[in-house]
């Protein structure tokens, strides 16, 4: 064996590994980006396990679309509490959204009834808020993201009815 084919065969393992190489880097970032796309969604759903967001939702539910902030304030302490819960966790969730880190397909299923629902009720108190802490940026990704859902949810087709004939 000369140098000339010593150079030839280095040359080839070369490229081979720096071909090797670049695959194996796409697949890892290809696994990591799954991998956060999954955990964003344990997040998620761990979300709308908890017990206070639970109640939250369900006092605020109870509420007539757009109530207006005197109604709700007259309705107790627990009542406002319990919307300013909701408007931080959604709040949270429109942003992971705008920032593509929770996929919004997901979120959309997961959550954008409800997201719209509560959006109706306590819309005018959000703009009330805004007005009187002089913060037009309050609960913007609740609004944001409620709005979203708003036009991209099936309203006429839910999920055991659009998906009546999945098998797995």
């Amino acid at each position: 064996m000369n140098l000339e084919t010593i150079s030839s065969i280095s040359q080839i393992i070369g490229t081979a590994t720096i071909v090797g190489g670049t695959i194996f880097g796409l697949v890892q970032l290809w696994e990591l980006k799954k991998q956060r796309r999954d955990a964003v969604a344990g997040d998620l759903m761990r979300t709308f396990m908890d017990a206070n967001l639970a109640e939250a939702i369900m006092l605020i539910r109870t509420l007539p679309d757009g109530v207006s902030a005197d109604e709700l304030r007259n309705s107790g302490p627990e009542t406002e509490k319990a919307a300013v819960l909701i408007c931080t966790t959604f709040e949270t969730m429109g942003l992971l959204v705008f920032q593509r880190i929770a996929p919004f397909a997901l979120v959309v299923e997961l959550a954008g009834g409800i997201t719209v629902v509560m959006w109706h009720k306590l819309g005018p108190w959000l703009n009330q808020i805004r007005i009187e802490q002089s913060q037009p940026s309050w609960a913007e990704w609740f609004q944001w993201l409620a709005q979203q859902c708003e036009r991209h949810k099936r309203p006429d087709s839910p999920a055991y009815v659009e998906h009546a004939d999945w098998t797995p």
